[in-house]
């Protein structure tokens, strides 16, 4: 097991590690055949300013991944005809390119829905033609991103996420603006020592989840894939102790870009959609009954919703965040 301090001087150094190799670029031309908003559409899969695996800089879009066929970088941009430029390398970097049109929204298919039945959706609906809902295909890593997450602030979310990461990722190749680092495996995430993740600031409960998510990892993974539906989805992701709706949609949302899932349990959504359709707060009951009109693209209508910049002012006061690190 590496010590504390081994730990603390490995992370101070892996910031002045060597580039690794890139290897040959690849390189593809993505022409959507709709509107796409490349920047709306990725930055979801973005988790804070500081991720080590996504960020953006000189108006492209860069992301480190872990592929089934290793660790690969991808650089996108987005041209005035609206396509979307794409390299990549690394040994993962064949399949980065060929999921680069799933990433934009390539599949997301948005037949049977009717905007019409709110003004403010319809409105939403006209003037961000371009939001699409993109796919990462890399379900362990939306679900880990979603565990992190659980009850704690997104700022608190985000350092865990950012300290895990760097930590016991592995850094990818490519000219990127700064060192990036693709999340850990499966097997990775399993075998991070207890003090590690109190220093990156988890609570234990979250820590144990990705653990045991881990343990059980290909067989969920295989499982969550080969349902049907989002029911059935969430029926395998829920199988693991400490995994609830909220996690369960949410990674959903990130890996399969499911146009029907409802992150049931957050702190504000109720609120947001509620005060967006009405005018006035709801509960999860009152949300889900005011998005039944549109099942099977609720998630759609909370994205155009979101979009729409309508949202009640924030009044509940600001949580102070205690640090139990020892430092």
């Amino acid at each position: 097991m590496i010590p504390p301090a081994a730990l603390e001087s490995r992370f101070a150094t892996r910031e002045r590690d060597p580039r690794p190799d890139a290897g040959p670029r690849l390189e593809t031309v993505y022409r959507p055949r709709r509107p796409l908003n490349l920047f709306a559409t990725v930055a979801v899969f973005q988790r804070g300013p500081g991720d080590p695996a996504q960020a953006f800089a000189d108006g492209m879009i860069w992301r480190a991944t872990r592929t089934p066929e290793g660790v690969a970088c991808t650089a996108l941009r987005q041209m005035p005809d609206g396509a979307v430029r794409a390299a990549a390398w690394g040994p993962g970097r064949a399949w980065a390119i060929g999921q680069v049109p799933a990433l934009c929204g390539a599949l997301d298919d948005d037949d049977g829905f009717d905007p019409s039945g709110h003004p403010l959706v319809e409105d939403a609906h006209r003037r961000y033609p371009g939001v699409r809902l993109g796919r990462s295909d890399l379900l362990f890593d939306a679900l880990a991103q979603a565990i992190t997450e659980q009850k704690v602030t997104l700022q608190q979310a985000f350092g865990a996420w950012r300290s895990l990461v760097t930590w016991f990722g592995e850094r990818v190749p490519g000219p990127t603006p700064r060192p990036m680092f693709a999340p850990p495996t499966i097997d990775g995430w399993r075998l991070i020592p207890s003090w590690a993740w109190h220093r990156a600031g988890l609570e234990p409960p979250q820590s144990r989840t990705i653990v045991e998510a881990a343990r059980r990892g290909p067989s969920l993974v295989r499982a969550t894939l080969a349902a049907s539906d989002g029911e059935g989805r969430d029926r395998a992701l829920t199988a693991i102790r400490g995994i609830g709706v909220w996690t369960a949609s949410e990674t959903r949302i990130r890996a399969l870009g499911d146009p029907d899932a409802v992150s049931v349990g957050d702190f504000h959504l109720a609120h947001q959609v509620g005060y967006a359709l009405t005018g006035t707060r709801t509960d999860d009951d009152g949300m889900l009954e005011l998005l039944e009109p549109w099942r099977g693209h609720r998630h759609r209508v909370i994205r155009l919703l979101l979009a729409s910049g309508v949202s009640e002012p924030r009044r509940a006061p600001r949580l102070h965040m205690e640090d139990h690190r020892n430092r």
